[in-house]
């Protein structure tokens, strides 16, 4: 594993980034937060940049590259509205620290607080938890956290393909075969 990247923690599909365009070209400027519960249950939640204070312990899932399509690496960071940082509370990190999450859409109402609420679908979380290799990997890594980001600290540039066509992609129903 010597010069090894960890993977990434977040993984998104086509159909959630054609979501986030979409929306991106209403309300400009996006953040998504992975919702703790309350009343929105566990959703990510889509909110225009700045509208969602992120606090200083809040940790950065991954940073979705909208200019990116499927399979694609990026080769720099996005900037302005081609970026879309994906943040959870800290404590909900620490649940969920051992899982890849997969941001998907799906037909639905969105939570009542998302910006895809009238849009007849709603942002979904899948997950595939880490392989032990893949958990080592990450430990060597920690994320950035809220006051890291205030700090203009940024994530490194991924050097995997972040976007997959569907969710099953990147998290395989185990006993299910993939076409």
């Amino acid at each position: 594993m010597e010069n090894a990247r960890p993977p990434a923690r977040l993984k998104t599909t086509a159909g959630a980034m054609d979501l986030l365009r979409r929306l991106g070209g209403i309300h400009g400027e996006l953040m998504m937060h992975q919702s703790g519960g309350c009343c929105d249950g566990s959703s990510p939640m889509c909110y225009p940049a700045g509208e969602f204070i992120v606090g200083d312990r809040d940790v950065l899932l991954g940073y979705i590259d909208l200019r990116l399509g499927v399979g694609e690496v990026p080769h720099d960071l996005p900037d302005g509205i081609d970026g879309v940082p994906v943040w959870i509370s800290g404590s909900q990190f620490q649940a969920w620290k051992h899982t890849q999450l997969v941001l998907d859409v799906v037909p639905g109402r969105g939570g009542g607080f998302s910006l895809e609420s009238p849009e007849g679908v709603r942002f979904l979380s899948r997950g595939r938890a880490y392989t032990p290799e893949e958990n080592e990997l990450l430990a060597a890594y920690p994320p950035l956290v809220g006051v890291d980001w205030e700090e203009g600290r940024r994530p490194p540039v991924p050097d995997d393909p972040l976007v997959v066509a569907e969710a099953v992609d990147a998290c395989p129903v185990p006993g299910m075969l993939q076409g």
